[in-house]
Formats: structure tokens, C-alpha cells, sequence
């Protein structure tokens, strides 16, 4: 029990911030809910770490379980009610924030905008992961994983700058 407590230390340790900024993505930066997220994704690890069968690397395992808890999450009607009321509260604040902080803002309501695939490949790019690695985890071909990405980013940069996809 020893050893594994600390084996999960280092795993939580190691891939905490990757994790949650990749739940950030997906519940539009609400941090309360990124956060809550990021402790289901670790608890699944650790009940599940003894079944790991090393078939990939355990980051790659991880982000696997991460991208499948917020697909979960999305599906959830309480997420779809609350994301609303944020989006309510955040529209009178846009006013008052600098200029780089609406973009930002905006690329991620327009992240929010995509289907569940494009959204989980492109999280997973602007978290650096190598587009084999992501190939991978979507369980996708690596040459598919780069036009997805070159089509994703077009088409995020056209919402940004238009408002929609």
C-alpha cells in the first residue's frame, strides 16, 4: 500500500497542472468546476492505477480519463444550466477587461463552440502534447490528428475574429 500511495504521489504530482488546465478547457474556464473535475479524474487514477496495463505511457492513460470525464461532465444537465449562467455574468464583465483577456475569452467560447472531438484534439494541442501522443489518446491515425488540428485552428481563428465557427 506503501508503494503505491507513493507511486500515485509522483503520477498526481506530474501531471496535476496538465490535467486541470485541460478540464479549464472544457467547462470555459469556471475554476470551481475545473478543479472538482480534476479530483474525479485523480480518484478514478487511483482506483484504477493497479489495473493500468502499460499498454501506453501513464500520462497518455491520464489524459485519457480526463477527456473522457469531461465528455461525461458535458453531457451533465447541471453543467449545460450553470455554463448559462456564467456566460450571463461574464457578458456585463467584458467591458471592463483588457483587450488580450477578451480574446482569450473568446477562443475559449469559441473552443466551447466545437464538436466533443475537435474539442478534446485541440485542448490536448494547446497543452503540447505531441500530435502522436494525441493520436493516441483519440484514438486516431497521426496524419488525421494533423489535419484536424490545421482545421481546428482555421476555424477557431474565423470564430475569434467573426464570432462564429
Amino acid at each position: 500500500m506503501r508503494e503505491s500511495q507513493s507511486d500515485f504521489e509522483k503520477i498526481y504530482q506530474k501531471n496535476y497542472q496538465r490535467v486541470m488546465r485541460i478540464c479549464m478547457g472544457y467547462v470555459s474556464g469556471d475554476d470551481d468546476l475545473a478543479k472538482d473535475l480534476t479530483q474525479e479524474v485523480f480518484i478514478k487514477v487511483w482506483k484504477q492505477l493497479d489495473s493500468f496495463r502499460n499498454e501506453s505511457s501513464i500520462s497518455t492513460w491520464i489524459y485519457r480519463i480526463t477527456v473522457n470525464t469531461c465528455l461525461l461532465q458535458l453531457r451533465n444537465k447541471e453543467f449545460l444550466k450553470r455554463t448559462e449562467a456564467i456566460e450571463r455574468l461574464t457578458e456585463a464583465e467584458e467591458e471592463s477587461r483588457p483587450s488580450k483577456e477578451n480574446q482569450l475569452k473568446s477562443m475559449y467560447q469559441c473552443i466551447e463552440k466545437l464538436p466533443k472531438d475537435s474539442k478534446g484534439i485541440i485542448l490536448l494541442e494547446l497543452e503540447g502534447l505531441p500530435q502522436k501522443e494525441i493520436a493516441e489518446i483519440m484514438g486516431l491515425s497521426h496524419e488525421a490528428i494533423r489535419v484536424r488540428v490545421h482545421r481546428i485552428k482555421n476555424s477557431l481563428t474565423k470564430c475569434v475574429k467573426n464570432g462564429s465557427i
